[in-house]
């Protein structure tokens, strides 16, 4: 078992995780809106008092908060980060051309989108490079054996079974089988699967295993009791890395949908929920375990970004993103007033879920644990 990396370098590799995904999904929104010719008075990373700053010669703000936990582009017109339009701006003549809520609903609905894109094309980045320089793994989703008293085994799977589909989802690859069993343990699915060219299909209740990480901390898993054959790589070029790197992206946003839908439905519990505090420990513990899996950390965590900000939540993008699809069918914004309510609803929201996770993740952490055997 590997020792807990030291408080400083969980720190520091919070802020080379977070610091690099805020700034490309910022990005996004920025290089869009200057497509748009829409202007930005400030580009921020982070909150709170500017650490350090400086400004470009198109009059943007370019800085750094002292609280390093997201960030914001503020347009012309704005009136906070939220980027609520300001009804008491008087905006001069050539300021009026660049200002965001002055622009069509369309521009600023492909503007707000293209921060959670941002955050998915950098993950299609990184596997893509991972595909050009290791291979893709693609091994064969064939049972290579079965393991005794598993779930594989109580429903008759056997040696040479192809997994055609588990819960209804497509098992192209072992990696599928994985994915898919893994966040489903005690649940019960439908499993499709291929013997000597007949087609078959049967219920199962997927096993659940209770497993250890490289630190000792434990965590639950679905098992199925089936042995992958010999593993397989397949070599890309760009031209097949980049679509492949998308179809797995895509895949993993569908296991976090499935994930929400599970504690939504009380199939998980709440207190798998994590925050800041919990990602910054992950952040430190793979980034003591090397570069890549740093990195590969990076990619899971640009996807649980670009997914968070799709959200129907006031003051997430995908709040935003809800007004201007009323806005387009209403044929006119929502009220001010609305809006004001929603985003203040939103704000409140996001807040309860801040201080949620972070009592979830002391708690993980064996906080109140520790505090209750000194009370007592």
């Amino acid at each position: 078992m590997l020792a807990q990396p030291p408080l400083w370098f969980v720190a520091i590799a919070f802020l080379c995780a977070i610091g690099p995904l805020v700034l490309f999904h910022e990005l996004g929104h920025y290089w869009v809106a200057r497509l748009f010719g829409v202007g930005a008075e400030q580009f921020s990373i982070g909150f709170g008092h500017e650490v350090a700053g400086w400004t470009d010669k198109r009059g943007t703000r370019w800085k750094i908060g002292w609280l390093p936990l997201g960030g914001y582009v503020r347009f012309v017109g704005d009136m906070n980060p939220a980027s609520q339009a300001d009804s008491h701006a008087d905006l001069a003549p050539e300021l009026r051309s660049g200002a965001f809520h002055l622009r069509p609903w369309w521009q600023r609905f492909l503007i707000v989108l293209a921060g959670p894109v941002a955050n998915f094309i950098l993950a299609i980045v990184i596997f893509a490079t991972f595909f050009l320089a290791f291979g893709m793994p693609n091994t064969p989703p064939v049972a290579g054996g079965v393991q005794s008293g598993s779930t594989a085994a109580s429903i008759g799977l056997v040696t040479g079974d192809r997994i055609l589909s588990i819960a209804g989802q497509e098992t192209a690859s072992f990696e599928d089988l994985r994915r898919i069993v893994s966040i489903r343990p005690n649940e019960e699915v439908i499993i499709r699967f291929e013997r000597e060219g007949s087609i078959r299909s049967t219920n199962a209740r997927i096993g659940t295993e209770q497993r250890a990480d490289e630190f000792g901390q434990t965590y639950q898993i679905g098992l199925l009791g089936l042995m992958p054959p010999e593993p397989n790589f397949d070599r890309m070029s760009i031209f097949e890395a980049v679509p492949a790197a998308t179809v797995v992206t895509a895949k993993i946003t569908r296991s976090i949908v499935d994930v929400v839908g599970q504690i939504v439905m009380g199939q998980r519990s709440v207190k798998e929920v994590g925050g800041p505090l919990r990602m910054a420990q992950v952040a430190g513990q793979q980034a003591s375990l090397g570069i890549f899996d740093f990195t590969y950390l990076l990619a899971l965590f640009s996807i649980n970004l670009g997914f968070i900000n799709l959200l129907p939540v006031p003051m997430l993008d995908g709040g935003h993103l809800v007004f201007y699809a009323a806005e387009a069918i209403r044929r006119r914004p929502v009220s001010e007033r609305a809006q004001d309510w929603a985003f203040r609803g939103g704000l409140a929201l996001l807040l309860a879920l801040l201080l949620f996770t972070t009592v979830n993740d002391l708690a993980t952490f064996g906080l109140f644990e520790r505090l209750g055997r000194l009370i007592g």
